[in-house]
């Protein structure tokens, strides 16, 4: 046993207290990031080599600062993304939702076909998306300029050139795409007002722009998203959005046949919560 172990087996004991959900966990991403080793080789770090700056790194994850403002990088799907303040940490319920639309354009029988994330934040899917479907044209949308500014440095890294990024409004973005895309998807801000996170990480450090929605129930961008993804999407093309898991009822039935939509689904994310509603724009 190093002496670096022996401190993360103290650092977890202390992150465990504090009520942290995943502390060994994190305290070996901690004691990776500042010692510049994979998880995989904290071992061989020398006693001589340690960096009390662990310690300082603990100490923030302890006040339940999240791991990845600490890091300066968050994990999704097949990407490592720079997040920190300004910008919402994308989450692992999140990567079904950009699966299931990684699944469907692999399906579709469109040589490159046209994408757009509304609300891209980080460009966690926007992103997954570019890497994962070969030849697809991804168009990022956010109106943050914090968030605007990682997604670009994220889409600068990671981007391959087939990802765009407009700092626009969802609401009224993209009108030369109108009834040019095969699938538009989104995680918008849908906390109702006035709801309280459980999570630390969430509710203190997360960009409020990006958790609360407007109206009594938190939906009016989701609303948004619907009426900007009638207009964008072809005839045939796909939906998908995300939402609390309590929401999913209300959010499926925003989607009406009357207004155009199609095989609307409720859906759920791997803990059998309801997670993401999607949908296929009728044809003409």
């Amino acid at each position: 046993m190093t002496f670096l172990l022996d401190e993360i087996a103290l650092a977890t004991a202390r992150l465990a207290e504090a009520g942290v959900p995943s502390p060994r966990t994190d305290a070996e991403e901690i004691a990776a990031f500042v010692h510049g080793v994979p998880r995989g080789r904290l071992h061989t770090v020398k006693d001589a080599d340690f960096d009390a700056l662990f310690w300082e790194g603990i100490a923030r994850r302890e006040a339940r600062e999240p791991l990845q403002h600490i890091t300066g990088r968050a994990y999704f799907r097949y990407l490592s993304l720079e997040v920190g303040p300004g910008v919402f940490v994308p989450r692992p319920e999140t990567e079904v939702v950009a699966g299931w639309a990684i699944d469907r354009l692999r399906e579709m029988d469109v040589a490159s076909p046209v994408v757009v994330d509304l609300g891209t934040g980080s460009g966690a899917i926007a992103l997954s998306i570019a890497q994962e479907v070969a030849l697809a044209q991804v168009h990022a949308v956010e109106v943050d300029p914090v968030a605007y500014g990682w997604a670009k440095r994220n889409i600068l890294e990671h981007g391959q050139g087939r990802t765009m990024l407009h700092p626009e409004d969802l609401t009224d973005c993209l009108q030369e795409l109108n009834g040019k895309v095969d699938l538009v998807i989104s995680n918008p801000p849908y906390i109702p007002p006035g709801a309280v996170p459980r999570d630390p990480e969430v509710r203190d450090y997360d960009p409020s722009r990006a958790l609360y929605g407007s109206g009594k129930d938190g939906l009016d961008e989701v609303r948004a998203v619907e009426r900007t993804a009638r207009r964008l999407l072809r005839p045939g093309g796909f939906m998908a959005v995300e939402h609390a898991d309590e929401q999913g009822n209300a959010v499926y039935w925003l989607f009406s046949e009357d207004n155009g939509w199609r095989d609307v689904r409720l859906r759920q994310d791997l803990t059998g919560r309801d997670r993401f509603v999607t949908a296929r724009l009728g044809q003409e």
